[in-house]
């Protein structure tokens, strides 16, 4: 069993049940597409990134989709999805979601706070903005959900962050 899964599965039966007026799908892996946007091969491409960022850098990273947000602000929903399911180590607090609801039209990047200075806000928005939001634009989800998730793994991967900056 991967160790995001390991780790993830204890916290969630920690707590049993979402805080109220939530409903969360149930986390099944490295990505979870309850909104059916991914292709099998995407959701295996983007698993393998998260795999291997946990690997390099022991940080945890999940995809998410929902349909909807049922009411709630994106930034609630993030925070408390990543809590209930116990996303990143608990003692550094370093998990990273990448949620997407297609049906509210809306996308976050919530990033645990032991990550925050890695992957700063600014960062966040530069890669909604530069790698997410115009192939969403065109109609093309799942390429903005792989070249946003490529952006995250590229910001929490000190090794990776040289090599892409030099060559940008």
């Amino acid at each position: 069993m991967p160790l995001l899964l390991a780790v993830c599965s204890v916290a969630a039966q920690a707590t049993t049940k979402p805080p109220a007026g939530y409903a969360f799908p149930p986390l099944t892996g490295r990505v979870v597409d309850a909104a059916d946007i991914l292709a099998t091969a995407d959701e295996k491409i983007l698993a393998a990134q998260s795999e291997r960022l946990e690997r390099s850098t022991g940080h945890q990273f999940v995809v998410v989709t929902i349909p909807s947000l049922g009411g709630h602000r994106i930034e609630d929903y993030g925070l408390r999805l990543g809590n209930y399911w116990g996303i990143g180590r608990k003692h550094i607090n370093d998990g990273v979601l990448l949620i997407v609801a297609p049906n509210d039209r809306k996308l976050r990047i919530e990033v645990g706070k032991g990550l925050e200075t890695v992957l700063t806000n600014a960062e966040a928005k530069r890669i909604i903005d530069n790698d997410i939001l115009p192939a969403f634009r065109a109609g093309r989800l799942p390429e903005g959900i792989r070249k946003g998730a490529t952006g995250i793994v590229r910001e929490l991967s000190p090794a990776l962050k040289p090599v892409l900056k030099k060559a940008g």
